[in-house]
């Protein structure tokens, strides 16, 4: 029966047809799947790249933010330390005050001035 109908000049057209269009599909196929996988590969590279700078940018900054606490902390031990010098020079200055026998009067005496100075 099926040679038959492969006897007639046009049933072998028709399968030509179908064996080109199966083999064109196969074809397509084929090269949609190798596009795909390849475009596979291309976007994992990208998105590893990507996930190592983002890593790489986070070790950055926790650096820089490392560093500019250190510079915080050490200017704050210096405002501490001159804090702590000018508390000392007004209780000297305060003391030494008091103590001036010329406390009382309208002019500054020598010793007045030269606490003032001390200020400066």
């Amino acid at each position: 029966m099926i040679l038959t109908l492969l006897a007639t000049k046009a049933a072998r057209y028709v399968l030509a047809g179908a064996l080109v269009l199966l083999a064109a599909w196969w074809a397509y196929d084929t090269v949609y799947d190798r596009g795909y996988a390849a475009a596979t590969a291309v976007y994992d590279r990208e998105r590893a790249a990507a996930a190592e700078a983002d890593a790489n940018e986070q070790r950055r900054q926790a650096i820089a933010n490392n560093a500019a606490k250190k510079r915080e902390a050490d200017a704050l031990a210096d405002l501490a330390a001159k804090e702590d010098e000018i508390t000392k020079l007004r209780k000297e200055l305060r003391r030494e005050a008091q103590q001036d026998p010329d406390a009382g009067r309208t002019a500054l005496g020598s010793g007045s001035v030269q606490r003032i100075n001390k200020v400066r």
